[in-house]
């Protein structure tokens, strides 16, 4: 290891730093190691088995609704790129260019792909040609590259891994429709998988999808008080059909543009879940997406019987479907409890010759530590109940911080000290006018996060210019 390059001997406390302690525990947790390209990183086992079992719940999410994986090129040439004015000028800071094939310049330049949408539009043109080629509903799993500035590992790094789904539909009702099945997607895996409730809204016209016509984003609260947005969905209207002519025929033989939709899920979700449920020891991770749920400690392996019944009760959890492991090196006890808690693995097993004489073996939960004795008889359905168990409170646990961490403001002075001394979501009523939204992201930092769906009258002024209220808006400081 270079010089330079320090380890981690000890998690900073989240009290005293929390972007400090979020960055130790992912290289403490071993999820992620820095590499010799600036502002990427490298996904290591520990992080990229998490990934894994996001992609496969995700996918199956998917499918369910009817969606089908494909794959793009990962290059765009220049022209195709320009098709579409409000896209090139959304990301045009961010786009990485390919000049040359080998020593030879190219005639046109290659984009390495910031998002697809140009490449999908392309390709539906040639493949769509009448209503009965229709929906097309696709996904790809990929890598994309944007040339960001600040980097942090997982909520933004320059080459990231993702979904990105885009369909093409008849009319603006099917478009309109998936565009909010999928968000709906989003939050049920959210909550359900990852523990982490969210609020579901209209991002505005400021805060939309370059070249959208609407922007619906899940937006999850962390637990220093700061906003992440956890997935968005885009209704594209005919807007990109138009810019790059994908029609087809109609029933009645007309020529008509098909209306298209995109939405997307990031690795950054990985940084959600570690801080939302993260502690001072490590990661927490909910049981539904640990790559392991279970780690079987023996105590005085060596005692007879300890380690024959530790392999006995590793089968007996596999056997019910719980992914389970045994730490069966010769480091101490209490070294393992360390590496298991700082890993995040939701359960312990401990298992000493008492235990072993007894016929029992003590379940020790990551999320609140308590303990629990139980028969080696009915460890596999008291564990699978546990870990049930566990993946609700914690999601419970989130809820509650979410909902005591927002607040609610009607005059701009409550506003600006609410954003400034209590960190959180703030929901406030607004006009509509971006000229509101940029004063308050410079008087206090704060962004408009969503217009949710589920609308609250609060006052009938907006917060910031006192001028008729339109909507009511959460505001929060955010990743």
């Amino acid at each position: 290891m270079a010089k330079d390059k320090k380890l981690v001997e000890q998690i900073t406390s989240m009290e005293d730093d929390f972007a400090q302690w979020y960055t130790d525990v992912c290289i403490k947790a071993d999820l992620i190691g820095y590499t010799s390209v600036k502002g990427c990183m490298a996904i290591k086992p520990a992080g990229y088995a998490i990934w894994e079992n996001i992609q496969h719940n995700l996918d199956e999410r998917f499918k369910a609704t009817g969606v089908k994986n494909v794959y793009m090129p990962m290059l765009i040439p220049e022209n195709l790129l320009n098709k579409e004015a409000e896209l090139v000028n959304g990301f045009a800071p961010e786009v990485a260019w390919v000049t040359h094939g080998g020593a030879e310049k190219l005639q046109e330049r290659l984009c390495i792909r910031p998002t697809s949408e140009t490449l999908f539009c392309d390709f539906y043109a040639k493949d769509i040609q009448s209503y009965k080629d229709l929906p097309k509903v696709y996904n790809q799993w990929c890598s994309v590259l944007r040339w960001e500035k600040t980097t942090r590992p997982f909520l933004r790094s320059r080459e990231f891994l993702w979904q990105e789904g885009h369909t093409a539909h008849a009319t603006a009702e099917e478009a309109e429709e998936r565009t909010v099945q999928m968000l709906n997607v989003y939050a049920d895996f959210l909550e359900n998988d990852l523990a982490i409730p969210v609020v579901k809204g209209q991002k505005t016209e400021k805060e939309k999808f370059a070249g959208a016509k609407h922007t619906y984003t899940v937006e999850a609260l962390m637990h220093d008080g700061k906003a992440l947005q956890s997935g968005t969905s885009h209704n594209f209207d005919d807007i990109f059909a138009q810019a790059y002519d994908v029609q087809y025929t109609d029933k009645d033989n007309t020529l008509k543009h098909v209306h298209q939709t995109s939405w997307g899920m990031t690795t950054r979700v990985i940084g959600a879940m570690i801080m939302v449920h993260g502690d001072n020891s490590g990661l927490v991770l909910p049981p539904h997406i640990a790559p392991t749920q279970v780690m079987i400690i023996p105590i005085r392996q060596d005692a007879e019987g300890v380690l024959d019944k530790a392999v006995e009760i590793k089968e007996k959890l596999a056997t019910a479907g719980i992914r389970v492991d045994l730490d069966d090196t010769d480091k101490r006890p209490g070294w393992k409890f360390s590496e298991q808690e700082m890993r995040g693995i939701p359960v312990r097993v401990e298992l000493g010759p008492k235990d072993v004489e007894n016929g029992s073996a003590v379940l020790v939960r990551r999320d609140t530590r308590e303990k629990l004795v139980v028969s080696i008889d009915e460890i596999a359905e008291k564990t699978a109940e546990l870990l049930e168990t566990i993946q609700k409170e914690m999601l419970d646990r989130a809820k509650a911080h979410l909902e005591s961490h927002t607040y609610d403001a009607v005059t701009y002075d409550e506003f600006k000290e609410t954003v400034n001394t209590k960190p959180g979501f703030v929901r406030a009523m607004w006009c509509g006018d971006k000229a509101c939204e940029e004063q308050i992201k410079a008087d206090t930092t704060a962004t408009s996060r969503c217009m949710p769906f589920q609308q609250i009258r609060l006052s009938d002024k907006c917060v910031c210019c006192g001028k008729p209220a339109k909507a009511m808006v959460y505001w929060g400081k955010a990743y």
